[in-house]
């Protein structure tokens, strides 16, 4: 072999010739490929093997005298016992910040003719390096999704729905930031009712992100509706020569969106934009698919908690509702035995049992009131019979939205009775062009169901802030269920308060107290 074929032996080497053309591929597979004595002597070695440091070599000719003292020579004409298979040791070793695989084994038998000899061992090196990060990647994303989605008993008992998905938000957005390494991040969720993708989560976006209607399309709607549509996760390496790419963030220069799936459903998108080109590559949006399935489970998980809560909720009261009906009316029948007994000179028995009567009624009207869960307030009775004008409350002007007839009926009239000039919505649509009627300034506080058939809290909440920057809104759910996450959106635009229905009224004039005093 001549020094311009590149495998003269060195000194102390053995000599060993390989052709041009087989030393051509042994350099071009991208990994190292060496013959050691059993004795750890470098007999023949491809490029990648000679371009490592001293201390990895000597590493490599550790690992060969180990494997001579675990895998004894079999002497010449020999077979192995039993037509056991040749000796084969894989082995991990680190040199600096880089991880190497060792697999070492006999080399084949070609016979001596080419230059093979029965006391060499055949040595491949593989640069692990990226593949090793990229597992310490996904284990730490396995860990962060792991705790998006663990829900204990003292997270559920200790927080109300709204704080939960607070609590979410914080933690997805922080746990990207440190495995996608983004300048602007959001998630957007599918809104099966208008069809849109709904901004719910964002961070470092400025208010004209969400100025676009994105809705699920291959052609039309930007990366987002593309990704809802299709199903795939897409990267733009440059922005600005992006066909897909719909101008949101100014100055950002590449992006990854990666569709968020429950099974096999697409719920919405995760978009994750950086203000350097090509910033995400395969690795990265390997790595955003792998939380994204968590993320989508997380949120799905907060839903069920809700709607379980809700269930439980109303299952419960009726069932106290039925166990207690007997009893009331023993109680009921009794009375009307003692009325026949009392004498007309006895007034004072008879107002008593007067008023055990209005007690019974009383107590089947909230039992009557907790059993119909989310459609009912608590404490209406006495918020009714308070007919004293409330000084914060009196000649304010507030509108009331809500598609219960109950609800919006009571809540004004407690109002009205407190010296509150009041405007009742029975829909999210009427209210919406109540506002934009009556101009800026028209109303001192925005009251509003998040749930009603034609538009939710969150629009009613942003048509308010269009109305009015300043003006104050305080929303409603059942039992917390909020389908279309209208509470984070508004609570990152300035939501004043949630109540989560069934609520003590007073608990709703507290509220309304400090909202209108900016207290909140």
């Amino acid at each position: 072999m001549t020094p311009e074929q590149g495998n003269a032996p060195a000194a102390g080497e053995h000599e060993f010739k390989v052709g041009g053309l087989g030393l051509a591929l042994l350099n071009a597979i991208g990994e190292g490929v060496a013959l050691v004595t059993r004795g750890g002597s470098i007999v023949w070695a491809n490029e990648p093997v000679k371009r490592l440091g001293g201390a990895m070599q000597e590493r490599i000719s550790g690992a060969c005298r180990q494997f001579d003292r675990d895998h004894p020579a079999i002497p010449p004409g020999v077979k192995p016992a039993g037509g056991a298979l040749p000796p084969h040791d894989d082995i991990s070793m680190t040199d600096g910040e880089r991880w190497y695989e060792l697999g070492l084994s006999l080399p084949p038998d070609v016979g001596v003719a080419q230059g093979i000899k029965g006391e060499w061992l055949l040595v491949v090196v593989r640069d692990v390096t990226a593949a090793r990060r990229l597992q310490q990647r996904i284990n730490t994303i396995d860990q962060a999704g792991s705790e998006l989605v663990r829900f204990d008993a003292e997270l559920v008992r200790k927080h109300n729905a709204h704080e939960r998905l607070k609590l979410l938000e914080t933690k997805i957005v922080g746990f990207a930031r440190n495995l996608l390494h983004f300048d602007h991040f959001a998630i957007r969720l599918l809104d099966d009712r208008t069809g849109k993708l709904e901004l719910v989560i964002g961070c470092n976006l400025p208010p004209e992100f969400d100025s676009f209607v994105i809705k699920p399309g291959l052609e039309g709607y930007g990366i987002s509706g593309y990704v809802a549509a299709s199903g795939r996760s897409y990267v733009a390496g440059d922005t600005t020569t992006d066909p897909l790419y719909l101008p949101g963030v100014k100055d950002a220069r590449s992006s990854l969106t990666v569709p968020l799936r429950l099974q096999d459903k697409v719920i919405g998108i995760m978009n994750v934009e950086s203000l350097t080109t090509d910033a995400f590559g395969d690795e990265e949006r390997q790595l955003a698919e792998i939380f994204a399935r968590y993320i989508a489970v997380a949120i799905h998980m907060l839903d069920l908690l809700v709607v379980e809560r809700s269930t439980t909720n109303q299952t419960i009261t009726g069932r106290v509702a039925s166990e207690i009906k007997e009893p009331l009316e023993d109680i009921a029948h009794e009375v009307e035995l003692l009325r026949t007994q009392i004498p007309s000179t006895d007034p004072g028995t008879a107002a008593h049992l007067e008023r055990i009567n209005t007690d019974l009624a009383s107590i089947r009207q909230r039992i009557l009131e907790c059993a119909a869960g989310p459609s009912s307030l608590l404490g209406v009775e006495k918020a009714l019979a308070e007919k004293t004008i409330d000084p914060i409350i009196a000649g304010r002007r507030i509108l009331v939205a809500d598609d219960e007839p109950r609800i919006r009926k009571t809540i004004g009239d407690v109002l009205s009775l407190r010296g509150a000039k009041v405007t009742v919505c029975e829909d999210g649509g009427v209210a919406i062009r109540t506002l934009e009627e009556s101009g800026p300034g028209a109303f001192d506080l925005v009251i509003s169901d998040i749930r009603m058939p034609d538009h939710n809290g969150y629009e009613i909440f942003a048509a308010a802030k269009k109305n009015s920057a300043s003006i104050p809104v305080i929303l409603m759910t059942g039992f917390g269920y909020d389908p279309h996450h209208s509470i984070v959106r508004a609570s990152q635009e300035g939501l004043q308060t949630v109540l989560f229905k069934p609520f003590q009224v007073e608990r709703l004039l507290e509220d309304v107290r400090k909202a209108i005093s900016g207290k909140v």
